[in-house]
């Protein structure tokens, strides 16, 4: 029986797949025990492309193996060759299910990554099939009756739902957001608000309702970035009145904060906090604090650069630059 692998073996490396059959199916009928000779003769059948017969064949392996107490590895094999074959027949299901009890006999490192490999195509194929832009459309317009009733965990259920259908639709997310900030998880509001902007950077709500969202976790300086981000795409002035209240409490908010510690205390905390303190290491803005200083307008001429506004609102924000 030996030898007979060893020819079949032999013949396997040289590509005679027909030869190594007939070398694999003597050493089986000399010694129908032995669990390798019917992994290789599966290998074989695999090389060829007959996926039905390496299945087959596999499958006797594994009742061999069970029977004559093999190694969990040439069973683990045995099983992992089965799921490859369903790969190879594009049946996700049957080749993850075999993936998996391959790797409960043996934790191999290539059939842990084929089956994340497949666990992730299936995922894929999964929501690919459950596309449906009118479908969507309708979890949306269901899920704003529902945001005007107050009912905001139903209302994010649908829009979740029109997500998952139409997950380039920026409106989507935007509202979604709407009713996370509503139900106080702010950032996970701010992400889709993110997302949706990623879709459409035009998309005026989604900055408004995040600088809403910063604005309640007291984030006032990236509050006033956002709102930034919505002037610039505001062109037409629709949104002007609610980013201009926005605006107002924030500094409102800052003012009042900033009412409640000394210049030492602000200064103190700020240099604590490892983006503040990065602000005002930086040489640019040493130079710019040092004009400001000096001359109060100079800032109007700085604020015109986004990069620098920015860094001055958290440092508003933070106490170092006081307004009035």
């Amino acid at each position: 029986a030996s030898e007979a692998k060893d020819k079949g073996n032999a013949a396997y490396k040289a590509r005679q797949f027909d030869e190594a059959l007939v070398q694999y199916s003597n050493a089986i009928e000399l010694d129908s025990s032995d669990i390798t000779f019917w992994n290789n003769k599966a290998a074989v059948y695999f090389e060829m492309g007959k996926y039905d017969e390496c299945i087959e064949t596999a499958e006797q392996a594994i009742e061999v193996g069970r029977e004559y107490r093999a190694d969990y590895k040439h069973i683990a094999k045995a099983m992992g060759r089965i799921g490859t074959a369903y790969s190879k027949k594009d049946n996700l299901d049957k080749a993850i299910e075999f993936y998996n009890r391959s790797l409960t006999e043996h934790r191999a490192a290539d059939i842990l990554t084929k089956l994340r490999t497949l666990e992730k195509l299936r995922k894929q194929r999964e929501e690919e099939e459950y596309l449906d832009e009118e479908k969507g459309n309708a979890a949306r317009e269901h899920g704003n009756e529902l945001f005007k009733a107050g009912k905001y965990a139903e209302a994010q259920a649908e829009y979740s739902e029109a997500i998952k259908r139409s997950p380039t639709d920026p409106r989507n997310y935007s509202n979604r957001a709407a009713c996370l900030i509503k139900l106080i998880a702010l950032p996970d509001a701010i992400k889709d608000c993110d997302r949706c902007v990623t879709l459409d950077p035009t998309y005026v709500k989604a900055y408004t309702r995040k600088a809403n969202a910063l604005f309640l976790m007291r984030e006032y300086a990236e509050a006033l970035d956002a709102l930034e981000e919505a002037k610039l795409h505001d062109t037409d002035k629709k949104n002007s009145a609610e980013i201009d209240q926005l605006e107002y409490k924030s500094y409102a908010a800052i003012t009042e904060q900033n009412s409640r510690q000394t210049p030492e205390q602000a200064l103190a905390r700020a240099q604590a906090n490892p983006r503040i303190a990065a602000i005002l290491a930086n040489p640019v803005m040493q130079n710019i604090l040092q004009q400001m200083q000096s001359d109060p307008r100079a800032a109007r001429e700085h604020l015109k650069n986004p990069a620098i506004a920015s860094n001055l609102r958290k440092l508003i924000a933070a106490g170092i630059v006081r307004m009035g």
